[in-house]
């Protein structure tokens, strides 16, 4: 699993596997990259910054992390 965060366009990568993307869907925020297979491979959250401040207070006060 790869972890990026570019600052430029405020967007959180989490890379979960090699496979190549076959095809992409967006729902509230979440760009979810598929395999061909359907599996996904790659996330791309919009509004990164807001996620990873509220996910590390989650984490802090013992709550679960959502996606936006």
């Amino acid at each position: 699993m790869k972890i990026k965060y570019s600052r430029e366009v405020d967007i959180l990568t989490i890379q979960v596997s090699e496979t190549p993307a076959d095809h992409a869907e967006e729902s509230d925020g979440v760009i979810t990259h598929f395999s061909v297979a359907g599996k996904p491979v790659l996330l791309e959250i919009q509004g990164g910054r807001e996620f990873l401040l509220s996910s590390i207070t989650s984490l802090v006060n013992e709550e679960e992390v959502r996606l936006p």
